[in-house]
């Protein structure tokens, strides 16, 4: 095997690379390092990531030429796509960016893919994808035709583009939908950090929905135990119509799968754990509902348990002390 890891300098990507290395892996990773937070964050997730089966490509995955000629010359077999745009909120405000990370980027990606013979697409979609939807669990099955943030839809964007390429050109390609992903090495863009931060400095938090959110949290070493098992289980065609077809039943060689811990927390019983881990109480201040925020989500993960025995076992009180631990070591 020969994985390339886009986004290998971000939150799950470096994560990701560094489990695959351990495995003994060939890990290629490419990441842009752009400025949207810290690029020294990024740098110093680089530095975990030494090994001898590990090469870095600064690079922007929209660059088609560049990264068909990164495919060809290391002899790609399969990809895990991790770069984009993230952030529900700055899409409100950034548009163009989520425009040429996570769908130019996701194209050049697919095309290198049709054009070099990989074996195995996976590529991360999120839990925003289904936007209005209030029934829960969300399941892989449900509509996701109402999005309520340019990233959800941007989101969205890539399972169907996916699809196209799969249907088209055979290629194996697998998207997860992320669920409130945490832990060590987080974006300093998402409440642990934000929310820590704030904290420690007796400084105040701004809490939208009231504090009414639920969320499914779900610790980052759980994450990466479910992407690296799905790399090895290449979907396979489905003999259905596509005007029957569903996420996990297609004509082409595609899948869908929900990656996330399956426990709601409410956003306040999070922060509590968060004061409880720092020692500290919260300054709290409650606000109306925010653009683009989805209400509540929950995963039903029974797809991805029942392909690759995908199992998060990481509590929410555990996952915050692993966290708290790390903020301390490196910001304090």
């Amino acid at each position: 095997m020969k994985v390339l890891v886009t986004g290998c300098a971000g939150f799950i990507g470096s994560h990701v690379s560094k489990k695959l290395l351990a495995q003994n892996i060939t890990v290629i990773g490419i990441d842009i390092l752009n400025d949207y937070y810290d690029v020294q964050l990024k740098k110093d997730r680089l530095k975990q990531l030494k090994h001898d089966n590990f090469t870095f490509i600064k690079e922007d995955i929209a660059n088609k030429d560049e990264i068909d000629a990164i495919f060809k010359q290391f002899k790609i077999t399969h990809v895990i796509n991790l770069a984009a745009q993230a952030g529900v909120r700055y899409s409100i405000d950034n548009p163009w960016a989520y425009l040429h990370s996570n769908l130019t980027g996701f194209l050049s990606i697919l095309e290198a893919c049709r054009h070099n013979s990989v074996k195995h697409l996976v590529y991360a979609s999120s839990s925003s994808v289904y936007g209005g939807n209030n029934a829960l669990p969300f399941n892989e099955e449900d509509s996701v035709d109402h999005p309520l943030s340019f990233y959800a839809a941007t989101k969205k964007s890539n399972e169907m583009m996916a699809h196209s390429y799969s249907h088209l050109y055979k290629i194996p390609s697998t998207g997860l939908r992320f669920f409130t992903v945490y832990g060590p090495w987080g974006r300093p863009d998402m409440s642990p950090i934000l929310f820590a931060d704030k904290i420690y400095k007796g400084e105040q938090i701004n809490v939208f929905n009231y504090g009414n959110h639920t969320r499914d949290f779900t610790y980052i070493d759980d994450i990466v135990q479910g992407v690296v098992r799905i790399v090895t289980k290449i979907p396979r065609a489905h003999a259905t119509k596509n005007a029957n077809a569903t996420p996990n039943s297609s004509s082409a060689p595609f899948k869908i799968y929900n990656i996330g811990n399956n426990q709601p927390i409410k956003l306040l019983d999070y922060i509590h754990t968060l004061e409880k881990s720092i020692g500290k109480k919260a300054k709290i201040k409650l606000l109306p509902l925010q653009k683009g925020d989805v209400l509540d989500t929950l995963a039903n993960v029974d797809d991805l348990m029942a392909a690759v025995g995908f199992s998060p076992n990481t509590d929410l009180q555990t996952g915050i002390h692993h966290f708290i631990k790390w903020y301390e070591d490196y910001y304090l």
